[in-house]
């Protein structure tokens, strides 16, 4: 379950450093608080931070119940798919939002995965 732990606490890293490049741009671009537009490059940096966020909700409790019921090695796999996938859809969606698809679906596909896969241990179980 290391891996499991060192792969969530990296993700979770990954996102608070998302959070101070927000952070960061308001004060670069002068985006006073609670504003959450202005530049268009602090509005594409507000929406990696928020998309990741809304990913997160999906990922995490997806990782860990799959590490319990599947495997967490499989488990960290799939982590580490998610997290070089935020990247690229970090880089992708500063440079041109267009281009987010990739790292979208290195975040989407695995966390999908996972839950698919746990529902279906668990429903087998039952039977």
């Amino acid at each position: 379950m290391e891996l499991v732990v060192i792969i969530t606490v990296l993700t979770l890293l990954q996102y608070t450093w998302f959070g101070f490049e927000v952070g960061s741009m308001r004060g670069k671009l002068d985006v006073k608080a609670p504003a959450t537009t202005g530049s268009e490059r602090f509005d594409r940096m507000f929406r990696v931070h928020y998309n990741t966020m809304e990913q997160l909700v999906v990922f995490l409790p997806a990782l860990w119940l799959f590490a319990y019921q599947v495997d967490p090695t499989w488990a960290f796999g799939f982590g580490s798919v998610f997290l070089i996938g935020r990247f690229i859809y970090r880089v992708a969606y500063l440079k041109n939002p267009a281009s987010r698809a990739l790292g979208f679906g290195m975040t989407l596909l695995p966390s999908s995965i996972m839950l698919v896969w746990v529902l279906i241990v668990a429903v087998r179980s039952l039977l």
